[in-house]
């Protein structure tokens, strides 16, 4: 199984695509998920990719695994990451 990309690899693979200087390449990936987590909240879309989404989580029961004890796991709000049908399309292929 191949390696994920480091941050350092898609600024270079980026800066070779653009014509911009890694350096810039760089800032420019640092801004953008500065822009991402700042809009997250209001739903933030990376057009063909897919978006992010706050989404609030009821309260429910859950197991404790090492003792099986019941324990009551609150409510709260979680990032998700919805996939778009256009990068599911051309990562899995069609159907």
């Amino acid at each position: 199984m191949a390696k994920s990309m480091t941050k350092s690899q898609i600024a270079e693979h980026m800066a070779g695509k653009t014509g911009l200087t890694k350096k810039a390449a760089t800032q420019l990936l640092e801004d953008f998920a500065a822009l991402a987590y700042q809009q997250a909240k209001h739903t933030f879309t990376i057009p063909g990719l897919g978006k992010l989404v706050l989404v609030n989580r009821k309260a429910r029961m859950g197991r404790n695994p090492q003792t099986g004890a019941e324990i009551k796991i609150p409510a709260k709000r979680v990032v998700k990451f919805r996939v778009a049908k256009a990068a599911k399309d051309a990562i899995l292929g069609k159907k």
